[in-house]
């Protein structure tokens, strides 16, 4: 496991290449015409003042919603919005520590496990502020979606009621994924390779290095994205093992992918996914890409549906 980890074991055949990802969706997410809730603050157990954004509805039910790599939580808006205005669930959309306008460091977090402790004081958060707050659902889309995996398959996976995974990324070997993402995605190798074996010898004096780069073309870029990831970040931002975390999921989960996502490989979800975990449904959006995937109304009445089961009927607490 630590050879894939550090060499990423996926070989894809030359017919699971990718061009490379259709940035266009992002164009659309911002030309959508959604006022943006403002940035609110909740307090990490090391003192740092973290963001979210809150898309409210008239529900005990709440979603927190991750972002993929690289970006923040800005282009989900139109997805979020369009899923609290049924009423299904209120939509949480953090910018994750060492993203966002301003963090306090870019691209890096202090150790491995930080991302999934931050998400844990936003549920507590969460739970201590709102006067109704059922059931919590974890979902993210992309590295989201992975990192809500790894929170699954970690001590807090088992306080919140539902899962939601949006083209996940499973890891670097997961037969799901194409060689370097579909091209977003580059490794430097000359250095995951020794700092990995220096982790595995209990040495973390060099994880603080850039490990990890995304080719995002500069006519798509805000100003707010995070093009390069710390050892640590990449590491703490993906599942630690997808079949162990897949497996430990005991609650309702459901896994959406684009037909035509260019990261990873949608036909070979279903039978990864159900080696691991039967109770995780999968499903196909058909025609979607990988960033259009937030973008379709099919994907936010699918959504909408599902969480919809964990809503109780009007008139009932």
């Amino acid at each position: 496991m630590l050879s894939c980890l550090v060499m990423g074991c996926s070989q894809p055949e030359p017919s699971e290449r990718s061009p490379g990802l259709d940035f266009s969706a992002l164009v659309d997410a911002d030309a959508v015409d959604t006022a943006l809730p403002p940035l609110q603050d909740y307090v990490a157990r090391d003192g740092a003042h973290l963001q979210y954004r809150h898309f409210p509805a008239d529900s005990p039910v709440w979603l927190v919603l991750i972002h993929g790599s690289a970006a923040d939580s800005v282009y989900l808006k139109s997805f979020a919005q369009a899923l609290a205005s049924t009423g299904v669930a209120n939509v949480v959309t953090p910018d994750l520590r060492g993203h966002g306008p301003s963090p306090e460091v870019r691209g890096d977090i202090g150790y491995i496990a930080q991302l999934e402790d931050d998400l844990a004081d936003l549920v507590r958060h969460l739970q201590s502020q709102e006067a109704q707050v059922s059931d919590i659902i974890i979902g993210g889309h992309s590295s989201g979606g992975g990192l809500a995996l790894r929170f699954a398959g970690s001590e807090y996976g088992r306080g919140v009621a539902g899962y939601l995974l949006l083209a996940p990324y499973l890891g670097h070997a997961a037969p799901t994924t194409r060689q370097q993402s579909g091209g977003w995605a580059t490794p430097n190798r000359v250095r995951i390779v020794p700092i990995a074996l220096a982790n595995a010898l209990g040495i973390r004096w060099f994880n603080g290095i850039d490990t990890l780069r995304f080719n995002l073309p500069a006519a798509y870029r805000t100003g707010r994205d995070t093009l390069a990831y710390s050892y640590r970040l990449m590491t703490g931002y993906a599942p630690r093992d997808y079949a162990a975390d897949l497996a430990a999921i005991d609650v309702p989960a459901l896994l959406l992918v684009g037909t035509k996502d260019e990261a990873f490989l949608p036909g070979r979800y279903e039978t990864t996914v159900a080696a691991h975990n039967q109770r995780v449904a999968v499903e196909l959006v058909a025609g979607a890409s990988h960033l259009g995937l937030v973008m379709q109304d099919e994907t936010t009445d699918r959504v909408g549906t599902w969480l919809a089961q964990f809503k109780p009927p009007h008139g009932m607490p």
